[in-house]
């Protein structure tokens, strides 16, 4: 097993970053930036999810149906376009690429949604070792809105009662765990249901150990 390193709890740079706003509540480490990126990379990355989407998959549907309905676009680092925009983010959150997963894009139509859920997965469940086993639990998660539909698609944080609207460019990002390293309940949060127009979106997940796929 490879050792863990700072860099995989912290992302050391994001609270110092020009324009940058803080959730001010100690619940939960979640941050937004404005314009993080232009309206023509939105508009590359957005081509690109169109060109190579597929209905999404999730590890574990709590049991509902529809409980993510989207579609997703495997980003291909290999396309210098999309190696720039993993770059920036990486650099961005000041963490060593290596333990970033494959980028991933994001489509919601009409009455698409993600239900509540955690991006990290239960270290008690049944697929833990399947999903962790190689690369370890994730840890940051950083997710950029490539446009506004016409309504809806916003994103709840249930826990800590925070709504944040979708706009082109815009960036969260959020610890999915606690300082002592436990996995953050606080990090629940809502793709909610689109109800007019198509929503897009980026996501780029970070693990506790380098990523092995």
């Amino acid at each position: 097993m490879l050792s863990l390193t700072m860099s995989t709890f912290d992302a050391p740079l994001i609270a110092g970053q020009p324009g940058i706003q803080r959730f001010p509540g100690k619940a939960l480490a979640l941050f937004i930036k404005r314009d993080f990126l232009a309206p023509e990379e939105c508009a590359g990355l957005i081509e690109r999810i169109d060109a190579n989407r597929r209905p999404s998959t999730i590890a574990d549907d709590m049991g509902y149906e529809a409980f993510r309905t989207s579609e997703t676009c495997d980003l291909d680092d290999a396309d210098p376009f999309i190696a720039a925009v993993n770059a920036r983010l990486a650099a961005f959150a000041g963490i060593d690429p290596a333990y970033g997963e494959p980028l991933q894009g994001q489509r919601y139509a009409v009455g698409q949604e993600f239900k509540a859920h955690t991006d990290y997965f239960e270290p008690q469940g049944s697929d833990y070792q399947t999903y962790c086993g190689r690369s370890g639990n994730r840890t940051w998660t950083l997710m950029v809105y490539l446009n506004a539909p016409g309504a809806g698609g916003a994103t709840r944080f249930n826990r800590i009662n925070k709504i944040i609207q979708p706009e082109p460019g815009k960036l969260l990002a959020w610890n999915n765990r606690l300082p002592d390293g436990a996995v953050n309940g606080a990090s629940l949060h809502h793709g909610m249901k689109v109800r007019a127009g198509t929503k897009y979106i980026i996501t780029k997940w970070y693990r506790e150990q380098v990523w092995a796929g």
